[in-house]
């Protein structure tokens, strides 16, 4: 945040002293909001690229250079569309619903280390605030279906419920496991611990176990495929969001993919060191931190995308059975041997 407050600082003499308290908040909060918006656009354009990868076909190259301003076109598409909906709709819900889903997404945005000296607030309950937040964005979805007055936006509304209160467990307890080893967390600390290790090295195989569970739970968490009963086009259209056009639809649309990359943040920053470098020369040269930090984010987004076009979408059965069934109980087993081995002190210390 060095240079966010430094331009605060140069506004300080510009600005009645009545008003420079608010400076350093609007700076962030619009450095936050331009991210958010550039992150949102670019992994739409992203997903499309490894659609088409998969695929074997080009994908979007008209726009812009190789295709990077089609996002962009599309974002002014959906701002010049009519703002449709339904005559009985409860109007105040049915237009709160993408706004709710957005803002949840945004506030996860500013508790991430992005390096050493980029994080906007450093709280000693960071991860346990990434996980409240990240489940309660699922109420905005609920508000949307069920105000909607439309059955199939309803049911996927419904599903989305289910499978967000399910899976959310597994994603709790898997990030539980490593918290045993950190004793904190506070993300900063999470990461400072790492300068040993990476924490999936340092807890041996629960700790492999505990990525690989974390990661199944939070694609079903983001609605992705193959968990994406949500809005199963063969049984329910566009789900939740059938009744929504233009730039309400696109909010949602948005917050799925802003979402997906706060799961593979979370991954990259309790996992694998977030922005320490593997080669321990990130404090060398600071802003390297975002660079190691973003790529670890991105790998992993990308290995969500690959899901998509790997594994057949489940039933809803189905769904419910491999949490309740299987990861659930893996996840109570592993974070018995995860506590075994912390305190026998066999954790791995590079």
């Amino acid at each position: 945040m060095d240079i966010i407050l430094s331009i605060h600082d140069w506004f300080l003499g510009l600005l009645p002293a009545q008003i420079t308290g608010f400076t350093k908040m609007a700076l962030i909060a619009l450095t936050y909001l331009t991210l958010f918006a550039v992150l949102g656009l670019y992994l739409v354009l992203l997903e499309r690229r490894v659609a088409a990868w998969f695929q074997l076909r080009i994908g979007p190259n008209r726009v812009g250079f190789q295709g990077l301003l089609q996002t962009m076109a599309d974002a002014l598409k959906l701002l010049s569309k009519e703002l449709t909906g339904t005559v009985k709709a409860d109007k105040f819900l049915y237009n709160l619903a993408p706004y709710f889903v957005i803002v949840t997404s945004l506030m996860a945005l500013g508790i991430f280390p992005f390096t050493q000296n980029l994080q906007a607030y450093d709280i000693n309950i960071g991860l346990f605030f990434l996980i409240a937040i990240s489940s309660i964005g699922v109420i905005g979805v609920l508000l949307g279906g069920w105000s909607s007055n439309n059955k199939y936006a309803l049911i996927g509304a419904m599903r989305s419920g289910v499978q967000t209160i399910s899976y959310e467990l597994s994603i709790g307890l898997s990030l539980l496991t490593m918290v045993l080893i950190t004793g904190s967390l506070q993300l900063s600390e999470i990461i400072e611990v790492q300068k040993n290790g990476w924490l999936i090295l340092q807890g041996h195989i629960p700790a492999v176990i505990a990525f690989m569970i974390y990661m199944i739970a939070g694609t079903a968490e983001t609605n992705r495929a193959p968990f994406d009963m949500v809005e199963a086009e063969s049984e329910l259209g566009a789900g939740f969001h059938t009744e929504y056009s233009g730039m309400k639809f696109a909010y949602f649309f948005l917050a799925e993919f802003i979402n997906m990359f706060i799961i593979a943040a979370i991954a990259a920053t309790v996992f694998f060191g977030g922005w320490l470098s593997p080669f321990g020369i990130t404090e060398s040269i600071p802003w390297l931190g975002v660079f190691w930090f973003l790529l670890k984010t991105f790998i992993l987004v990308f290995l969500m995308m690959w899901f998509r076009w790997t594994f057949p979408r489940l039933r809803v059965d189905q769904l419910l059975t491999l949490e309740w069934k299987y990861l659930l109980p893996i996840n109570l087993a592993n974070i018995v041997i995860m506590a075994l081995i912390v305190w026998l002190g066999l954790t791995l210390q590079l």
